[in-house]
This record gives structure tokens, C-alpha cells and sequence, in this order.
């Protein structure tokens, strides 16, 4: 992908510091939750993506013109954008319910290699062998995880967990794509956005999850904090790396996301310190930044 510059100046430190806070805040994902493990994984996202929406909504006002979509562009930010948020949120949650905590977020937090690929593809139309062998290693790192319990428990253990977390790195990866092209305006649309995709998963949770009773106040304050942090600032903090001249280089910055999901996991006793965890995560930075080279 070849990340559009807009016009105005860009201060030299705003677009690392940006890029910086939303890796600090997707990092407590996990963390936050399972804080709200009480609620059901659709639920959750649609509170969390309702509290984006409204934590965003003072955040995303500015003095710049929202871009004039035509026909097709305003069918793609306005379904497709909150499709891919649906997908990266509520198969995210429930991801994190159907396959250990550690396993699902390193396989999660893979986006990033997934959207260096395909940027690069979209540019040069070719993957360099250093992207594909750096690929290959942080990939590695996730198996390493994932390969002895899978296929210990066979395809009725935690391979629907572990799609889940597939699918949630695919949209990720997508969505970053889009926010590299400042014509979509998605900063300014963002609220709009995350309300869409609120009441999409809103109605999949009624669906599938049916009525249940009020959730606790932990859980409620967990959900409000996703969607403060995770799904609000965090989503507009990268748009804004992601619009920096060096918009691609940032968004290698990504990678550490990973590590830092797992550092605040076993922080909290959520997960041992096995010695898989930090070769795991060793390796997918190993290979991260060797494929961003």
C-alpha cells in the first residue's frame, strides 16, 4: 500500500506518538476482556463499539472537510468499513472465549504482518524474499503457542478459536489498508462507523445470544474502558500514524503489540511466564521487523 500524504504539515513527533498510544491501548485488549468474561463475546463488542462511538465523537470534530464520497466509495466506507470493524471486534472477543488468552491475542496480533504484505503487494507487486522469510518467522512464533494444544485437543478443541483469531487478523489488516488513504475521511466518519457497527452486532447478539440478564458493573466498566481506549482512541491515534509521511514505517511500529499483550497478561496472573510465551513473542518481533526491513 501506498500511503497517501495529505497535504497540510505533520509535526515530527505527533504521527510516532499517535502510532505509539493506539500499540499501548490494542494491548490491553486481552487483558480488559477478560475483565467482562461475564458478558457474551457480541454483547461485548456491541458495547464497546457503542462506547467508541460516543468517546469518539467529541474527538473526531476538526477544522478539515469531510471528503465527498461518490456511489460505490460511500457504500464502502459506510458497509464495508463496519463489516471489517464487526469482524475485527466481535471475532476478536470471541476468539479470546474459544482458545487460551496468550494463543488467541499472539494469533490476533499478526495483523500487522498481514497488512505489510498485502501494502506491499498493492506497491510493488511482488513480496521481497526478506518480507516472505520475516513473515514465515513471526508466524513461527504463534505456532509455537498454538501447534501443541491444537493438536493435542484435535478439531473439537480450540481451532474455532483460533480461525476466530485469523479472521480478526485479516480485518485488522484491511481496515489498516483503508486508513491509509485520507480520501475515505474516515477520522471524521469514525463515530459513524462504530455506531453501524454497534447495531450490527447488536442484532447477531440477539440472535445468537439471546436475552440475558444485566451485566455486573466490572463487566459494564470493562466494556466502557474498550471502548474508550481499544475502540476510540486507539482507532483514531493510528488513522492519524497512519496519515504521517512515514505512515508505513509506523505502522511497523505494530508488532510490539504482541509483546505487550503478553507482558500485561502475565502481569495481571492471567497467564505463567512458560517459556514459549517469550520465545513466541521473540520470534514474532524477530520476524516482524526482518520482514519490514
Amino acid at each position: 500500500m501506498q500511503t497517501a500524504t495529505p497535504a497540510r504539515h505533520h509535526s515530527t513527533w505527533q504521527g510516532p506518538a499517535a502510532a505509539g498510544l493506539a500499540i499501548l491501548l490494542w494491548a490491553l485488549v486481552p487483558l480488559l476482556a477478560d475483565l467482562a468474561e461475564t458478558l457474551p463475546p457480541l454483547r461485548l463488542a456491541c458495547l464497546a463499539l457503542l462506547g467508541g462511538a460516543l468517546a469518539t465523537l467529541p474527538m473526531a470534530r476538526g477544522r478539515a472537510r469531510t471528503p465527498t464520497l461518490d456511489g460505490a466509495s460511500w457504500w464502502l466506507v459506510h458497509l464495508g468499513m463496519p463489516l471489517l470493524i464487526v469482524g475485527a471486534v466481535g471475532a476478536c472477543f470471541a476468539a479470546l472465549r474459544l482458545a487460551p488468552v496468550a494463543e488467541a491475542a499472539l494469533i490476533t496480533y499478526t495483523w500487522p504482518l498481514l497488512f505489510l504484505l498485502a501494502g506491499e503487494w498493492l506497491t510493488r507487486r511482488r513480496l521481497r524474499p526478506a518480507t516472505l522469510g520475516g513473515s514465515a518467522l513471526a508466524f513461527a512464533g504463534a505456532a509455537l503457542l498454538v501447534a501443541p494444544e491444537a493438536l493435542a485437543e484435535g478439531l473439537s478443541g480450540a481451532w474455532g478459536g483460533y480461525l476466530l483469531a485469523l479472521l480478526t487478523a485479516l480485518c485488522w489488516a484491511l481496515y489498516s489498508l483503508a486508513c491509509g488513504h485520507p480520501g475515505l475521511g474516515l477520522r471524521r466518519r469514525l463515530p459513524r462507523l462504530l455506531l453501524i457497527a454497534s447495531l450490527l452486532t447488536g442484532a447477531a447478539s440477539l440472535v445468537l445470544e439471546g436475552r440475558i440478564a444485566p451485566p455486573e458493573a466490572r463487566a459494564l466498566l470493562a466494556a466502557a474502558a474498550l471502548g474508550l481506549g481499544p475502540y476510540g482512541l486507539a482507532m483514531l491515534a493510528w488513522e492519524r500514524a497512519l496519515q504521517d509521511p512515514r505512515g508505513r514505517r509506523l505502522g511497523h511500529l505494530a508488532h510490539g503489540v504482541p509483546v505487550l499483550a503478553t507482558l500485561f497478561l502475565v502481569m495481571a496472573g492471567l497467564t505463567t511466564a512458560d517459556w514459549r510465551l517469550p520465545l513466541a513473542a521473540a520470534l514474532v518481533m524477530a520476524g516482524s521487523l526482518a520482514a519490514s526491513r
